[in-house]
């Protein structure tokens, strides 16, 4: 399955548009995790904590977004849009939501 940001797949003509599918994923950051942020925004730095969380949760989106497009009979999702939220107390729980269109190319 092609997965694209574009309207449009260079190559391949959209046969079909099937409809908007979207995902959600949600990942609750550990208390640990949330201390080292907490130092290494004083200090500077990155925080690779954080960083593991967010392409876990952009990953499961995206296997998510490809699964519903698959039982909606598409072959690619096209004009995706990644968007990320932190929700919860405190802003302890990663949000990731994805959308796009499924489509059929040829």
């Amino acid at each position: 399955m092609i997965l694209t940001t574009t309207p449009n797949i260079e190559g391949h003509t959209i046969k079909k548009y099937i409809g908007i599918v979207s995902s959600e994923a949600i990942i609750g950051a550990n208390a640990f995790r949330d201390f080292g942020a907490q130092i290494r925004d004083f200090f500077g730095g990155r925080t690779k904590g954080y960083e593991k969380v967010l392409t876990e949760a952009r990953e499961q989106a995206m296997c998510e977004l490809e699964e519903k497009a698959l039982e909606m009979g598409a072959n690619a999702i096209v004009g995706i849009d990644i968007d990320y939220e932190t929700v919860g107390e405190r802003g302890s729980i990663l949000m990731v939501a994805a959308s796009g269109t499924a489509v059929v190319i040829e």
